[in-house]
């Protein structure tokens, strides 16, 4: 049965700050933890007002010593924006940390809005040398060469595992090539997630990591005792990204009854093209959502967020995600 995981950008709500929402991770990941999800993954985002895991290392950090045997990792590191020594020698020693647990993915794009790119980079055209810089990082964490003058310490001989992660079929093409796991980021950019699929797993070529392709896909998935309550929490998500995308970035601001009544046409074509993979709705419902899912793609894993305002009620869907996911195994 396709394994279920957790992708977490640690939201700051409105009324809240950063404390509680990386208290809250931690909370939502020893709940994860309890409810057998595989992994629980953190993404790097900057300037942003309402995500408080810019800084993704420090607060793998904080989940992995917060909890005991799930694996703990970036969804991900945005690699342009660091020297691949650094972020080696950071996973490296989460790695030394927290032996066999920890996850490094890979992303191409920026996380952040092109002012804050020039405030990271200083290097715009760091992008451009994004696979030469994720086969630099691998090879830190492989066993020292006779003759080699630079280090990862810690990280040297760790392997810690690295995925490479993606919206468009760069990232699918590239995974295939090094023979790398591929996530990608259907929970917001689906447009070419088949199309994707297809290049990844018709060109893989086998590596000492993996022999044979394995694709993670994001779904936002929404659950809760009814439909209807399962839709309000869903208008949390819908209104951040209508904010995002005219500019407004914030907190995540709490549901409203009716909300896509009062959505002009153009932000409803928006909402349904970048978040239609998503799974909203009743114990049921989410069972056939997920099932349906995961029949189209043939996922071998599923990463899945939800942006609830209210804690106790994220909490709550992932429990009842993960009720459904066993149903669905005891049926297979």
């Amino acid at each position: 049965m396709t394994a279920l995981s957790v992708l977490d950008l640690s939201p700051i709500v409105e009324g809240s700050n950063a404390s509680q929402s990386l208290a809250n991770s931690l909370d939502l990941a020893r709940h994860a933890e309890r409810l057998g999800y595989k992994r629980y993954w953190l993404a790097e985002h900057h300037n942003m007002p309402g995500i408080a895991s810019a800084a993704t290392a420090v607060v793998i950090a904080h989940v992995a010593g917060g909890t005991k045997t799930i694996r703990v990792g970036a969804g991900g590191i945005m690699l342009p924006n660091h020297a691949p020594l650094v972020i080696a020698e950071q996973f490296g020693t989460l790695a030394a940390l927290h032996p066999g647990r920890i996850d490094l993915g890979l992303g191409r794009a920026p996380g952040t809005d092109m002012g804050t790119v020039r405030a990271l980079r200083r290097n715009l055209e760091a992008s451009d040398n994004f696979p030469q810089d994720v086969v630099e990082l691998m090879g830190y964490f492989q066993p020292a060469e006779e003759g080699q003058r630079i280090h990862a310490v810690p990280g040297e001989g760790q392997k810690v595992p690295v995925w490479i992660l993606g919206s468009s079929l760069y990232g699918a093409q590239l995974a295939a090539m090094l023979g790398l796991p591929y996530a990608f980021a259907s929970h917001f950019a689906p447009a070419e997630l088949d199309h994707a699929l297809d290049i990844y797993r018709s060109r893989f070529q086998p590596s000492e990591q993996l022999d044979k392709p394995y694709a993670m896909l994001g779904l936002n998935v929404f659950a809760a005792p009814t439909d209807a309550e399962a839709k309000l929490l869903f208008t949390s998500l819908q209104q951040a990204f209508v904010n995002l995308r005219t500019g407004r970035p914030g907190r995540l601001p709490p549901p409203v009854e009716g909300y896509d009544q009062t959505l002009e046409p153009m932000a409803k074509t928006m909402l349904g093209q970048a978040l239609s993979c998503a799974v909203v709705g009743s114990p049921e419902t989410v069972r056939q959502g997920i099932d349906a899912f995961v029949r189209r793609t043939g996922a071998d894993e599923l990463m899945v967020t939800a942006q609830i305002f209210d804690h106790a009620a994220r909490v709550r869907s992932f429990e009842i995600l993960a009720e459904a996911h066993k149903s669905l195994s005891q049926a297979a």
